[in-house]
């Protein structure tokens, strides 16, 4: 099976189609995780998302990208 990889086009596609649906969850880091990596490491709370869930925004679009 071919990976299908998005493109810069299919990630601006997909947020239009999510646009007033999905909650802009904070992106939030660690001191201490920065600290044991050395890097500036970030996490992206999808898990704030409606649902719970950080596959809503995938989901979501995978349902209203259906030609139906």
């Amino acid at each position: 099976m071919p990976l299908n990889i998005p493109t810069f086009d299919d990630v601006l596609t997909a947020a239009a189609r999510l646009a007033g649906l999905a909650h802009r969850t904070p992106v939030l880091t660690s001191r201490t995780f920065n600290e044991l990596t050395g890097a500036e490491v970030f996490f992206k709370c999808e898990n704030f998302q409606r649902g719970g869930a950080f596959k809503f925004r995938g989901a979501m679009n995978a349902l209203l990208a259906l030609d139906i």
